[in-house]
């Protein structure tokens, strides 16, 4: 039933534009700020649902991570199932059941009780064919069900907010039964039904950590050296031995020693497969027992830390080295095809708004790519390819950044390059009748429209007047530059972006393009034959713009080569230019996916902006 497929994707939609909120309000079971990001990466295949309808289920375990990705997963991978709105009630009873049973220890207050409240008004609805009663019938169970979280567990009641993924799980459901039921006009705001419900009082910060001895869901400790584990472990079709003879390990068994070996376990089964997810303070000794109950074919352990760490050193200070700002009269959001991390966006008060990167059966908002994996892939043949937003899911981020901030400058990427600038314009028409987004056309992206964020934003902090704010944003779209030197041009190639002959004849001869994104274009500003030409040609450029960048911004991007970039390149522009401010960042995987591994690029800016 295509109806309920889009309604996936609906869903999907209103939970990416609260991401944000959803990870600011994440304190249980450890304050990491990741419920929304998690929720984005493991429900990522509802977003082309009509596309990949029956692949879900195991995409979902494949995509699924940290603790509220995978009990999300475990519940949707049989809520998808349903074809038909009869099969609802039935699905959601399945998944209700198939989530309590994948977490180890359990408890209300979480997302489990929104899958509960779902499961019992669907149960209730007794006439499929009437829609109309639907959407209201849910709603207020659902909200009950959020609010209420706070009421079981003493972290959020202490905290003075709801349950992060359980209001993630609110959004989505609002999201998808809105779709289903036709429903018209606006829905209330978030801000609105959980007001004074959304906001962590200070005092639950100023008590300590929760890294440094605070209990999780488990009643097990978060301790400063305790790691996030994710894990696929295949079985291999059959039940392993324990080593003695006779003896055989049966998938219950498996599942409840697992279940044993950390804090904050889920368990989801896949046929022969197990995604696991684990606390653990001792990630390679477990990483050697899950080895006895199978194959593991993934494993990925990070440090679980209080809040999100900036990338590197130099990306960790603000552009003008001063604290995070408070919140300007005009906010500013721009596209994550900028070369600008999600963790600096955030500290500069920045919003992203993603395209996806699609890698295999892998479909990731591109800031929440890791882009080691993506180039790693390129390199050894994978396909790797880019996908827009759909019109809905931008139009959803639209509506709740007004609703969250009020005025906003959007920075658009240039509309040469993607469709955000029509997307939003048409937005705009339809459902911004008090002109609340201000629409800029950039003509640019990578680096420079990074450069132009970061500025504009800095700027937006000093001054109450919009007017002035966008007025500054052109000017520094006037004077930014940049150039991208592109090691190999068979990614460019494989991507349609030039001829398979230019291509072939370019890496034939060794010439390695150096383009510059302006004016909604890529102008060819150069050849080189060598990365020591590139520099060469970089440091001519910059040399040549001395007397009037003495003492500029500078903003380094690579792809596979941050070391040389770090060590050399830095290195040089440092010596010739003392004064310049520079900033050593990823590349946008918009860019750095079409340009391939090897690129990198300089953006530049007068530091007296």
């Amino acid at each position: 039933m295509s109806e309920l497929r889009t309604s996936f994707t609906a869903g999907y939609a209103s939970l990416a534009a609260w991401s944000d909120l959803l990870d600011q309000i994440n304190v249980f079971p450890v304050a990491d700020s990741d419920t929304g990001t998690n929720l984005r990466i493991s429900l990522a295949p509802f977003r082309a649902a009509e596309q990949n309808y029956r692949e879900l289920p195991g995409l979902l375990t494949r995509c699924a991570i940290g603790n509220s990705g995978n009990i999300a997963a475990a519940f949707f991978r049989e809520f998808c199932l349903a074809e038909q709105i009869t099969d609802l009630a039935e699905r959601a009873a399945s998944g209700r059941e198939k989530a309590w049973q994948a977490v180890a220890a359990p408890c209300k207050g979480t997302m489990l009780s929104v899958f509960d409240s779902l499961a019992t008004s669907l149960a209730t609805y007794t006439d499929p064919a009437d829609l109309s009663e639907l959407y209201p019938l849910l709603l207020p169970a659902l909200q009950n069900a959020v609010r209420s979280t706070p009421e079981h567990l003493p972290d959020l009641k202490e905290a003075g907010v709801v349950d992060s993924g359980a209001l993630g799980m609110y959004i989505y459901f609002d999201g998808f039964f809105r779709a289903l039921t036709q429903q018209d006009g606006k829905p209330d705001s978030i801000l609105t039904v959980f007001a004074g419900q959304l906001d962590i009082r200070s005092s639950f910060f100023s008590q300590g950590s929760p890294n440094s001895g605070s209990v999780d869901s488990t009643g097990g400790t978060i301790t400063a050296s305790s790691c996030c584990v994710d894990a696929l472990l295949r079985r291999d079709g059959q039940e392993m031995g324990s080593g003695n003879p006779g003896d055989t390990i049966t998938t219950a068994h498996a599942i409840n020693a697992i279940n044993a070996l950390g804090e904050s376990v889920v368990v989801l089964e896949d046929e022969n497969l197990l995604k696991i997810h684990i606390h653990t303070d001792e990630p390679e000794q477990l990483r050697q027992k899950l080895a006895a109950f199978g194959t593991l074919v993934h494993w990925d352990a990070e440090k679980i830390v209080q809040t999100s760490r900036i990338l590197n050193e130099e990306t960790e200070k603000s552009v003008s080295d001063a604290e995070p700002a408070v919140q300007s009269t005009l906010h500013i959001l721009t596209d994550a095809a900028g070369s600008i991390t999600k963790e600096t966006a955030s500290q500069h008060g920045i919003s992203l708004l993603d395209s996806y990167i699609v890698a295999g059966d892998d479909v990731r908002p591109e800031s929440l790519c890791d882009p080691a994996e993506i180039y790693s892939r390129q390199r050894k043949g994978g396909r790797v390819s880019t996908a827009q937003a759909s019109s809905f899911e931008r139009h959803q981020h639209y509506e709740t950044l007004i609703q969250r901030f009020g005025p906003c400058l959007y920075l658009c990427v240039g509309s040469a390059f993607t469709g955000n600038v029509a997307a939003a314009r048409a937005w705009q028409k339809e459902h911004d009748p008090d002109n609340q987004l201000t629409i800029l056309d950039t003509g640019t992206a990578s680096g420079r429209l990074a450069l132009i964020a970061l500025l504009t934003a800095q700027y937006a902090q000093k001054t109450h007047q919009p007017d002035e704010v966008l007025a500054y944003a052109r000017t520094v779209m006037e004077e930014c530059r940049e150039y991208v030197f592109i090691d190999e041009l068979k990614y460019l190639v494989a991507g349609g972006r030039v001829s398979k002959a230019g291509g072939f004849f370019g890496d034939l001869f060794g010439v390695k393009p150096v383009v510059s994104p302006i004016n909604n274009t890529v102008e060819k500003m150069g050849v080189t034959r060598s990365r020591k030409g590139q520099l060469d040609f970089a440091l001519r450029k910059l040399q040549e713009q001395a007397v009037k960048i003495s003492d500029p911004l500078i903003l380094l991007q690579y792809s596979d080569n941050e070391e040389w970039l770090r060590e050399t390149a830095q290195q040089q522009v440092r010596e010739l230019l003392p004064k310049a401010k520079i900033l050593l960042t990823p590349l946008s995987l918009s860019s750095g996916v079409h340009m391939g591994p090897g690129t990198w690029a300089m953006a530049f800016a007068p530091k007296h902006l």
